[in-house]
């Protein structure tokens, strides 16, 4: 890499001693079953393990409490953004993990309470994740992620907090630009009496509405989230409920000239066939501890859930008419289970605390998957004759183990999970043929750390494991060169990952600073984006390395977070792609040279909070924050032919809290985008249509009230 042009910066984050949220977690965080979560930060900096953590108050306070990218712009290697289109998930990736997705999100797992929101083939949203009710979000990084199974090059898990005595009720309401709103209600508390408690329970309800910045952008979505907890003797016993339900209009992307001339417009193919989605959701889980004696433990959890999407695209009719498209309706309905088990035993052992785990995880979807036109004769926006008509089906059995041995100066963690990813498609319209099928993928995930601590207050740390990426079932539905059926040629990604950093403390500050270096061979790419169909293909080995830098630091009134990330992401070998109808099987394709930047990676990103804390704002609970988000150019395709410039956004907030008795007043006022600068918030990979950018949001004001009562 060429980080000479970077070292004033990286100095000068040195110099503010970077903060290092990067607190490893204890061996329940890397198989995430018992609902509860993971240790304290004291345990967190005993680990070899990369894992940020912010807590619920950095996520709701002084926010608008609706996009999970909104609170982690602090954590270093993430690349997290708000794409002005709820029709269109958060675009997430980790260390390049997942940067090639065009909507939901992918290569990084999802999980909340433990349960997975990310389905066996790897795809995910973060939609349904309770923000209002999160006790913490922890986001794992580097080779220990993948202990979370395939296509895990990262890991986000939010745990919501647990109810407890006294009671607490909580509304607030958030308003912002292009009626922008967002009402939302929490009440947390715990049943019986202090001497004999019963159970915890928290309960989280919101709505959020929005017109949206840009024609065909309005959405709505609601929410419900449920947690009942009790303890027993030597154990736990958690239930979570979740529904989610939301509907949004898609403006879609806009090409190069549509941005330069007017990104506030909307392309007339969105209009003219009314592109929109509506999600529903529901699902419920259940997880048991149970201590054993002598250190052993038992831990149980299972789910289960349904979903249904209905997605009208703007394929173009010719595309849609052509025999073996599946139309431009999309229309989905998943049920979805799984089980995770494990035996767990803590005990002192050789003058430290030995933690080992041993478990089974199962994952299991079933998708019936419908197609149709999505025009009826010239009229454009209506669902028309059925296209497509198959089950789909993924699972993944997967058993795993984990040893970690800790003393105060030395840390020695290791484990092994082995991987197994099934798909079967059976094809049920057969007007075109028969296109069932099914392919397996597999792989054991070794990965080995250890922290050694130099001084009291300055630690070692590093680790190296393999890494397997599988496609997902959208990835494989279409053959090499368009036709339907699952692509049986398309092999799974396969990666060696490598760390090594430090990590401090000090009086008023954290700091840490992070090498990474990930080689993966077989890497999925597109191969044909054409006539709304995209298949894929793997295109050799490509390289990523980075530098990450984060911290905070605190002095008198102020407080000083930052995080730095730079990054090479290139491919290694040059591989072929499609960018005309009917290739390769008439038309050539195109050659993409080896070194070729990666799209949808920002070179470097950063992230700068001051918050200021007057004491003559004390009475009223006064803090004052300025902050700054770059992000570096990114490339929209694989061929480089166009990208996002890079910019810099600025942000100034305040918020205030007065107290009364058992009654809490909050507000907050906020002003993001302080220069109106204009920027692509987001590009759409690859997109074959040249609709690559996803504009930005304008200079907004942005503000809200909650109150709380504690009973």
């Amino acid at each position: 890499m060429r980080f000479a042009a970077h070292l004033p910066l990286i100095g000068a984050l040195a110099a503010t001693a970077v903060h290092a949220q990067n607190r490893p977690p204890e061996g329940g965080a890397l198989a995430p079953v018992v609902i509860r979560g993971s240790a304290d930060a004291a345990q967190r900096w005993l680990g070899s393990a990369s894992v940020d953590v912010v807590d619920g108050s950095e996520l709701r306070e002084g926010q608008l409490q609706i996009n999970l990218s909104e609170g982690l712009g602090r954590v270093p290697g993430l690349v997290i953004r708000q794409r002005e289109n709820y029709a269109q998930d958060l675009q997430v990736s980790i260390r390049g993990y997942g940067s090639r997705a065009t909507f939901g999100v992918r290569g990084v797992r999802l999980f909340v309470d433990g349960i997975p929101a990310s389905a066996p083939d790897g795809s995910g949203q973060a939609a349904n994740f309770p923000l209002g009710s999160a006790d913490r979000i922890e986001v794992v990084r580097g080779p220990f992620a993948a202990l979370y199974g395939a296509s895990s090059g990262g890991a986000i898990l939010l745990y919501t907090e647990d109810g407890a005595r006294p009671g607490e009720w909580r509304t607030g309401l958030a308003v912002g630009p292009d009626g922008l709103w967002r009402l939302s209600t929490q009440v947390l508390g715990q049943t019986g009496t202090a001497e004999a408690p019963g159970w915890s329970y928290a309960l989280d309800v919101g709505r959020f509405e929005t017109d949206g910045q840009r024609p065909q952008s309005a959405a709505h979505r609601s929410t419900a989230n449920a947690r009942l907890s009790r303890a027993h003797d030597g154990g736990r016993t958690t239930l979570v409920f979740n529904r989610q339900s939301a509907f949004s209009l898609d403006p879609l992307g806009l090409t190069r000239a549509q941005f330069d001339a007017d990104p506030t417009q909307t392309d007339a193919a969105a209009i003219n066939f009314n592109t929109r989605k509506s999600v529903s959701q529901t699902q419920a889980g259940i997880a048991w501890e149970q201590a054993i004696g002598g250190g052993h433990n038992v831990e149980l959890m299972g789910y289960a859930g349904q979903r249904r999407v209905v997605q009208f695209q703007s394929i173009p009719t010719g595309a849609q008419a052509a025999p073996g498209s599946s139309g431009g309706v999309i229309d989905l309905d998943r049920d979805y289970w799984g089980f995770n088990a494990r035996w767990r035993l803590q005990r002192e052992w050789q003058g430290g605390e030995l933690d080992l785990s041993a478990g089974l995880a199962m994952d299991r979807q079933n998708d019936a998957r419908r197609g149709y036109n999505n025009f009826v004769g010239t009229a454009l926006g209506v669902q028309g004759p059925l296209r497509r008509d198959e089950t789909n089906r993924a699972d993944t059995l997967d058993p795993y183990l984990r040893a970690a041995w800790t003393r105060e100066d030395w840390t020695l963690e290791g484990g092994v999970r082995r991987v197994r990813t099934r798909f079967e498609s059976s094809d049920r319209f057969l007007a075109n043929g028969d296109d069932s099928g099914s392919a397996r993928y597999s792989g054991t995930l070794p990965v080995v750390g250890a922290r050694w601590r130099i001084a009291p207050n300055l630690q070692a740390f590093g680790s190296v494991g393999r890494g397997l990426e599988t496609p997902t079932l959208n990835e494989a539905a279409y053959r090499s060169g368009g036709g339907a059926g699952l692509n049986t040629e398309l092999n799974a990604a396969r990666s060696t990952s490598a760390e090594i950093g430090l990590r401090g403390r000090h009086g008023a500050g954290l700091w840490n600073a992070t090498l990474f270096d990930i080689r993966t061979r077989d890497e999925i790419v597109v191969q044909n984006n054409t006539g709304g169909r995209s298949t894929f293909q793997n295109a050799g080995r490509t390289e990523r390395q980075g530098l990450e830098l984060a911290g905070e630091w605190a002095f008198g009134e102020f407080a000083l977070t930052s995080a730095y990330t730079a990054m090479s992401a290139r491919y290694r070998d040059g591989f072929l792609t499609c960018t005309a109808t009917l290739c390769p099987n008439v038309n050539a394709p195109t050659p993409i040279p080896a070194g070729q930047r990666m799209p949808g990676l920002p070179a470097q990103q950063f992230f700068a909070q001051l918050a200021w804390t007057p004491r003559w704002a004390a009475t009223v609970g006064g803090v004052f924050t300025l902050e700054a988000r770059r992000s570096g150019r990114v490339q929209v395709n694989d061929l480089n032919t166009d990208a996002a410039e890079a910019y810099t956004l600025f942000a100034l907030g305040a918020r205030f809290e007065q107290s009364t008795g058992p009654w809490t007043w909050r507000q907050f006022v906020r002003l993001d985008n302080l220069t109106d600068r204009r920027h692509a918030g987001s590009v759409i990979v690859n997109e074959g249509n040249g609709r690559f950018f996803e504009p930005g949001a304008g200079r907004s004001l942005s503000a809200g009230i909650e109150l709380t009562r504690r009973f």
